[in-house]
């Protein structure tokens, strides 16, 4: 999906688009399951990472819920039919 570049800020800002992407992924696929996300301590700290990326890409959080969102149909795709109709 995002290829990570291992030079300094490039390789943090990419690898925070990646986290993004799976963060996003996940509550994509949360609320088509109906699930609650069980809230960590951590979370904020997270969230504030992701903050600079956004702010240094303002296309970043388009790119990056296009890409969860693939992600999450390519994952529905996998579910028997039978599970997808429910």
């Amino acid at each position: 999906m995002i290829s990570t570049i291992s030079s300094g800020v490039n390789f943090q800002i990419r690898a925070g688009l990646s986290g993004y992407i799976a963060e996003l992924g996940a509550a994509f696929l949360l609320a088509d399951l109906g699930l609650t996300p069980e809230v960590r301590d951590d979370h904020a700290a997270y969230i504030a990472s992701w903050i600079k990326v956004l702010k240094n890409d303002k296309r970043a959080i388009f790119t990056a819920a296009s890409h969860a969102q693939r992600a999450a149909d390519f994952l529905h795709g996998l579910q028997p039919d039978a599970a997808r109709a429910t």
